[in-house]
């Protein structure tokens, strides 16, 4: 059943704890929804959704944007303030949680409300209006992949490090990591956007292809290791790994599984291990919320090419 859009009277926050660290941080509660998860390159821009447990909190006014601001702060440790604008449903935003969790950066995270861009994140990210944005000591930083390195460098003592240490290995995983925004992003998001079964076919080879490469990559950047950053999660696992729950549901969806033992055995080992994290668990959304909104954003595609 659908819940309302409606504000509740009382929004709150609630503290809830960092994985790695046990320490509170803050997150802000909005609505629970069920809408529409627009594919991956225009979900941070059109998307800002709540979380299934939350209570929603509007943000229209210059007033309402400093109390945003101001109300219940979170110091990270350090003195540091850490705010994070973004959808809990979102790839990109996912990115960024899992970052600041590996590093055990507590933070405070101020969800968008659907179908509305406060003035927050216009004032934030001005160029592109877009989620996700770290705020650092009032300073935005925006893109998702900037963002975690941004992490990386800011709390280069905490371990563990995102990218590796050695030149030309932080080039070969900046390498991979962009040929997954690249390549097999608008490939998946093809699969949801094809209004025939020969695109849907198409869109789902490429996929394919593109998780066969990202074998071999995670044969050479692995060294042998659990992940791609080696002993712990890394650059290419947080750039490839917060698109897992979508790809989940579109497996569900159509009894296709992407990352077959059979073809992709590292990867789909890595899976596994990925998901399992402490830094990911809690920031990845289930499977069959994924799915409830999958098959929304199909009816509001076929919706859209009806009316045309």
């Amino acid at each position: 059943m659908m819940a309302s859009l409606a504000p509740p009277s009382n929004p709150s926050r609630n503290l809830v704890t960092n994985p790695r660290t046990k320490a509170p941080f803050q997150i802000a509660k909005t609505h629970p929804i069920s809408d529409l998860l627009l594919p991956f390159r225009s979900i941070h821009t059109q998307l800002k959704l709540s979380t299934g447990t939350t209570s929603e909190k509007r943000l229209t006014t210059a007033q309402a944007v400093s109390e945003r601001v101001e109300e219940g702060t979170t110091m990270a440790q350090g003195g540091e303030n850490v705010k994070l604008l973004g959808a809990w449903a979102s790839p990109f935003v996912i990115r960024t949680r899992i970052a600041l969790n590996l590093k055990g950066v507590d933070y405070e995270f101020l969800e968008e409300v659907f179908g509305v861009k406060s003035e927050l994140l216009l004032e934030s990210n001005p160029v592109y209006k877009k989620i996700p944005v770290l705020i650092h000591d009032g300073k935005p930083v925006c893109e998702s992949m900037i963002i975690v390195q941004y992490i990386d460098e800011v709390w280069a003592t905490k371990a563990p490090a995102i990218l590796p240490a050695d030149p030309y290995d932080r080039a070969l995983h900046r390498f991979w990591a962009y040929y997954v925004d690249d390549k097999l992003f608008p490939s998946v998001s093809a699969i949801s956007r094809a209004q025939t079964e020969e695109a849907k076919a198409e869109a789902m080879e490429q996929v394919f292809a593109g998780l066969k490469l990202l074998e071999e990559a995670f044969q050479k950047c692995s060294k042998g290791k659990g992940f791609f950053g080696g002993d712990t999660i890394g650059y290419v696992d947080i750039a490839l790994g917060c698109i897992l729950a979508w790809l989940k549901a579109t497996e569900n969806m159509t009894g296709i599984k992407f990352f077959d033992e059979a073809k992709t055995p590292l990867l789909a080992q890595w899976v596994e291990r990925f998901c399992a994290n402490d830094a990911v668990r809690g920031v990845m959304p289930e499977t069959d919320k994924m799915v409830e909104f999958a098959k929304m954003l199909q009816a509001k595609f076929k919706a859209a090419a009806s009316a045309k």
